[in-house]
C-alpha cells in the first residue's frame, strides 16, 4: 500500500482505494447493482450522501441488497 491509498473492506473483501475516496467510489469499485443499502462501520449512509461520505483506512463497508418474500 502506498502513501496515497487506503484499504477498506467491502462486504468482507479487501479493496484498495485512493486516499480521500468516497462511499460512491467504493460502490463503483464493488460494481453492485441497485437496489441496495449501504453502511460504513455499521452506520447507515443515505444514498444522497454517498459522494460526500469520505472513507478512512480500514473502514468496513456493507452493501446490502433487499430480500423479498416472507
Amino acid at each position: 500500500m502506498s502513501d496515497n491509498t487506503i484499504q477498506v473492506r467491502i462486504n468482507q473483501a479487501l479493496h484498495t482505494l485512493a486516499e480521500g475516496a468516497s462511499l460512491a467510489d467504493a460502490v463503483a469499485k464493488a460494481a453492485i447493482q441497485p437496489p441496495f443499502a449501504a453502511a460504513v462501520n455499521l452506520q447507515f449512509v443515505p444514498r444522497g450522501q454517498y459522494a460526500q461520505h469520505t472513507l478512512a483506512q480500514d473502514d468496513q463497508i456493507e452493501l446490502i441488497a433487499p430480500i423479498t418474500g416472507g
